[in-house]
């Protein structure tokens, strides 16, 4: 069993002082170690090595007690300036500067509590708890503090930190998340170096009349920047049949609201008996409402419970048998009590009086959890549960007896789903979903195979069928799970589930008019760009054929399928086209490059800047390229928007000649049908060969995107298809 250092630290007053970190950074706490031990300008011989490897530790999970931000005062304190008033002290009052103090209050008598996994070698551990009996600050000068440390297992941190009243945040945040910085190999070398140059911040230069005092700041100490993230708890429970516990209980998806109101209901009436102190807490957090309909909780504090139907093949039948429960970490109630309270639950129906026919039992199994929540988050989501949209989003509403009356034209339709996709980017801001949607579907219609219609989700609950819609939207942010919308989300209702992305054509448009940009200079820039973002999110690792274009010994990749990503200028649109190999051939994905396309979305989060050299510098905006793009959808005849350059130009014919057989020639190395061809254009250019415009039909349709020849991978062969007259 795993051992870890453990640290509980406690602030005198219950109130802190240190600025820009909450809760307060191992490098702080490490910092406060090395005061603690220090003697005058110097560290204890025996104590240099344990803290160098201390340095070397995983950073740690860190437990702390909730605060509140206190009053505000304003202090007025000698500014360090004294040689502007001659040093004279009883000019002190001149240089004076105002100071804020805003303290953060603990809302309970919590401790601090940092706890680094240790590795086998545990020969210094010894030396740092003894020097954690020295810690007498953390924070500011004010912020007196002391601190115990020990040995703990992993049971004996899971007690603790379930116990703990206050939040739990552990480092791997993404980013966004809580960044604090760590120690981290040579920082107590820095420490050291900064010490000794604030103890010479003055020093003359020159001599005689020449001389001068210069000021020199000590150097900055060296840490390393960790994401924590603070998602409180979660537990995941299973409905098991209550006469053979083995199995799992289904429930209809289309009646996930009875079934989250039931767990509610039932988990409230064993908090409100067994903490009668509470029921206030109870009722905003968990009901979402006191008693009287008012003071609703913030829905960042409310307990979370969402059933989970079955996903994942396409034969699967989206029955519920497991339900999350979530209680965030600003929660009044503590998350051991709630999975307690929700633990062996069998609710019973308040009107018939009928115990359930299942028992909700905590499982360890996280599999179908998964299915809803990405390993790095996803830009594409589709509800599995319909989405309770606000009332302007209503459908109109007509009696079944007068359909063939009153029936709904085509431009009544749009105006409706037009109302709710709108509606749907107002209940992602609500929902405090960071990102927003660039791209909204909405339809009645359920994505699943064997899901349910969103009017099915109606009956027995306080949304009327109108107000219920399926959603598919594209973020403009990669968004984490579990992700829920909608009026209905603390029901059931509105939960997303990721959409597995194979096309992943990335668009970005650059705001100017496309006529005055060199497109050619903009695809080079672009190519540059997304190989640098991509080497820094993979770090030492190679960037690899499918994005280098280069097979591992530098040789340029050669194979008749496409092995690296595309880079294409539309002007028309004035956008810039990031294509993947699979999207070029017209192929599913292979494994590796699923692999890829996470690294590549990754790397474009967040790419809003473009700078390329002479041509200039462009603020980018995501756009959504989807299926009615008039470079994707099937079509039977396609024209040139990007020059076709040739692939082999052979002697003796005529340039016509060349273009049209090179082109089949391409077309039959795609595994695309033989066209027709028409040479609107062609040119010879200097260093590239001759390319030139054409126009391709085909006896049967094709689907895009249509990229050929020797420049499809730097901005070249690209056809738009020709829509029917």
């Amino acid at each position: 069993m795993s051992q870890h250092l453990v640290l509980t630290i406690r602030i005198h007053d219950q109130r802190y002082h240190g600025t820009s970190d909450w809760p307060p950074a191992p490098a702080r706490v490490f910092q406060a170690l090395v005061a603690g031990v220090a003697r005058g300008n110097a560290l204890p011989g025996e104590v240099v090595p344990a803290f160098e490897w201390m340095e070397s530790l995983p950073p740690p999970i860190i437990a702390a007690p909730r605060v509140r931000v206190g009053s505000r005062v304003e202090l007025f304190v000698p500014n360090n300036d004294s040689d502007s008033v001659d040093g004279d002290p009883a000019r002190i009052g001149e240089i004076r500067t105002k100071k804020l103090v805003l303290p953060l209050l603990f809302e309970e008598a919590e401790p601090l509590i940092y706890a680094w996994p240790l590795p086998a070698d545990t020969k210094h551990v010894s030396t740092v708890l003894e020097a954690a009996n020295n810690l007498y600050q953390l924070g500011r000068g004010v912020d007196m503090a002391w601190a115990v440390g020990e040995l703990v297992d992993d049971a004996g941190l899971s007690l603790r930190l379930a116990d703990h009243r206050g939040t739990v945040h552990r480092p791997g945040g993404t980013d966004g998340d809580n960044p604090l910085p760590c120690p981290a190999s040579g920082s107590l070398e820095s420490l050291m170096r900064r010490h000794r140059a604030s103890t010479a911040k003055l020093r003359a230069e020159g001599v005689g009349n020449a001389a001068r005092i210069l000021f020199s700041q000590p150097p900055k100490p060296r840490f390393m920047s960790v994401g924590y993230d603070s998602s409180g708890h979660r537990s995941v429970y299973e409905l098991r049949d209550r006469n053979d516990d083995t199995k799992l209980w289904a429930w209809p998806l289309e009646r996930v609201v009875l079934l989250t109101e039931r767990l509610r209901d039932a988990a409230a009436a064993r908090l409100r008996s067994a903490f009668p102190d509470q029921v206030d807490a109870i009722e905003r957090t968990l009901i979402g409402r006191k008693a009287d309909g008012r003071d609703a909780a913030p829905g960042a504090h409310r307990v979370r419970i969402v059933p989970l139907p079955s996903i994942g093949h396409e034969h699967v039948d989206c029955a519920v048998r497991r339900v999350v429960v979530e209680v965030p970490v600003d929660c009044p109630l503590r998350g051991t009590d709630v999975h307690w309270a929700f633990s062996g639950l069998e609710p019973m129906n308040q009107v018939t009086g009928e115990v359930s026919p299942f028992i909700l039992a905590q499982s360890n199994d996280h599999r179908m959890l998964g299915h809803y929540r990405p390993k790095n988050g996803t830009r594409r989501w589709r509800s599995v549960t319909a989405v309770a949209l606000p009332m302007e989003a209503m459908r109109r509403r007509i009696e079944p007896s007068r359909w063939s009356e009153v029936p709904k034209g085509a431009s009544e339709r749009a105006g409706e789903e037009s109302r709710a996709a709108d509606a749907v980017r107002t209940a992602m801001r609500h929902g405090g979903v960071r990102a927003s949607a660039v791209e909204v579907k909405v339809q009645r219609e359920p994505f699943e195979t064997r899901g349910a219609r969103a009017e099915s989700f109606a009956d027995g609950t306080r949304f009327p069928k109108e107000r219920l819609w399926h959603v598919e939207l594209e973020s403009s942010e990669l968004v984490e799970g579990l992700f829920l919308i909608g009026d209905g989300r603390f029901l059931g209702l509105g939960l997303m589930a990721p959409v597995r992305e194979t096309r992943s054509i990335f668009g970005f448009t650059i705001g100017v008019d496309p006529a005055r940009v060199d497109g050619d200079a903009l695809v080079r820039a672009m190519r540059r760009a997304v190989m640098s973002r991509v080497q820094t999110v993979l770090g030492a690792q190679p960037l690899g054929r499918f994005f280098s274009g280069h097979e591992e010994n530098g040789d340029p990749a050669q194979s008749e399928q496409a092995s690296h990503f595309a880079v294409q200028w539309d002007p028309v649109r004035g956008r810039l086209l990031i294509i993947p190999p699979h999207a070029l051939d017209h192929r599913p994905p292979t494994w590796d490059e699923r692999h890829n396309l996470d690294v590549l979305r990754r790397a474009m989060d967040g790419f809003i800047e473009l700078r390329a050299g002479h041509a200039g510098r462009y603020q980018l905006s995501r756009c959504v390229v989807n299926e009615t793009d008039e470079y994707l959808g099937p079509s039977k005849s396609w024209s040139s928007v990007r020059p076709y350059t040739v692939t082999r130009h052979r002697k003796g014919v005529s340039a016509a000649t060349v273009l049209t057989e090179d082109v089949i020639a391409e077309c039959a190395r795609r595994g695309l049908p033989r066209p027709m061809v028409k040479v609107l254009d062609f040119r010879g250019v200097p260093g590239r060969g001759l390319e030139g415009k054409l126009r391709l039909d085909f006896e049967v349709a094709i689907n895009g995107p249509m990229v050929l020849g020797r420049t499809r991978y730097l901005g070249g062969g690209l056809f738009a298809h020709l829509m029917p007259r």
